[in-house]
């Protein structure tokens, strides 16, 4: 009976541990718990942005947060998304880490300049002596009916320049690990946020982090093409794999996570698996990072590929009214038809 009682002890303290340590969570609640956290770790984190304060955000990722602790650290500003980058470089230069909400996707352009010129220079202009501890938070992409500059995919502007780091996050989990890890960063960290993902659950274990921010992960593994993406469109690749294994086609699936830099390792071992590789992206298909990722596995892996490696993005036009979004976006079945045609070869 003791043996019995002893084993059965140990049964409830795991399963109070399971139920403490891994919540079902939104994205953005996951990210309000990561912020949270990193707050609580670190008096330097500041957060400032547009409505952020007692509102909580547009979407809610900060609620609570200034009620909690004050407005000195959870800061509403003027919509200057300028004077919002320009504050938060100043604060870096002082210690701070300051977090920075633009409120929507096409907000962020009137503070490109204080981006690409500023922050992400400042560190090799000073020869190293100056960090930019700087994260800036951009909901982005479609799928949420909005109107003109509230659902675009910016991010190859910004992985185009030197000195910025870029992730993204498909699942809670990653959301909640990731704010903390770009937090923590001394480099200016872009970090984009999936709005379309907002609200959808998934576990989050706070308890344990198994994968480094600047790594691409195998989120469903398979044989005949390999599929990568980043964001919501992972959600959207791992529908079209589902419906692939319903017709006998075996697909696996690289979440990128981060876009700058990108860790190519499990990309490219992959595509030494599976032969083929279809690369999926929100934005327009020019000069975008699936065409980044394209090259570089030609360059790598040319003697492995049995297919061209094929490119599935939105159109190069800018973002349509949101009764034609659907038409824009890519889809599972635009990601099957180049799955096919990769199959063809």
């Amino acid at each position: 009976m003791s043996q019995h009682g002893t084993m059965t002890d140990k049964g409830a303290d795991a399963a109070t541990l399971t139920e403490r340590d891994i919540q079902e969570l939104p994205l953005a609640k996951a990210l309000n718990a990561g912020l949270r956290k990193a707050m609580e770790d670190d008096d330097r984190v500041l957060l400032m942005g547009e409505d952020i304060g007692p509102l909580g955000g547009v979407f809610r990722v900060t609620e609570h947060l200034h009620r909690d602790f004050g407005p000195k650290r959870v800061m509403d500003t003027p919509l200057a998304e300028s004077g919002i980058i320009g504050t938060a470089i100043g604060l870096a230069m002082r210690g701070y880490r300051p977090v920075c909400e633009i409120q929507f996707d096409g907000f962020i352009f009137p503070g490109f300049d204080q981006i690409t010129t500023q922050l992400a220079k400042m560190t090799s202009r000073h020869q190293g002596a100056v960090t930019m501890p700087v994260v800036i938070r951009v909901p982005y992409g479609g799928h949420i009916g909005a109107v003109e500059h509230h659902q675009e995919s910016p991010e190859a502007y910004f992985a185009h320049t030197a000195g910025l780091r870029l992730v993204s996050p498909s699942t809670p989990h990653d959301a909640y690990w990731m704010i903390q890890e770009a937090i923590a960063s001394n480099d200016p960290v872009m970090f984009f946020e999936p709005k379309s993902r907002y609200w959808h659950k998934g576990p989050v274990d706070l308890s344990s982090n198994v994968a480094a921010l600047h790594s691409s992960k195998v989120v469903r593994t398979g044989e005949d093409v390999t599929l990568v993406g980043h964001g919501a469109m992972v959600n959207v690749l791992m529908q079209a794999a589902e419906i692939a294994a319903g017709e006998g086609t075996s697909i696996e699936v690289v979440d990128l996570r981060s876009l700058s830099p990108i860790d190519y390792a499990p990309i490219i071992e992959s595509v030494r698996k599976t032969g083929r590789l279809v690369v999926a992206s929100e934005a327009p298909g020019f000069v975008s990072i699936p065409s980044e990722i394209a090259a570089t596995v030609t360059e790598q892996a040319f003697y492995s590929l049995e297919a061209p490696v094929l490119r599935v993005s939105g159109f190069d036009v800018p973002f349509p009214p949101a009764k034609l979004e659907t038409a824009y976006l890519p889809d599972p079945d635009r990601v099957l038809e180049a799955v096919d045609r990769a199959l063809a070869y």
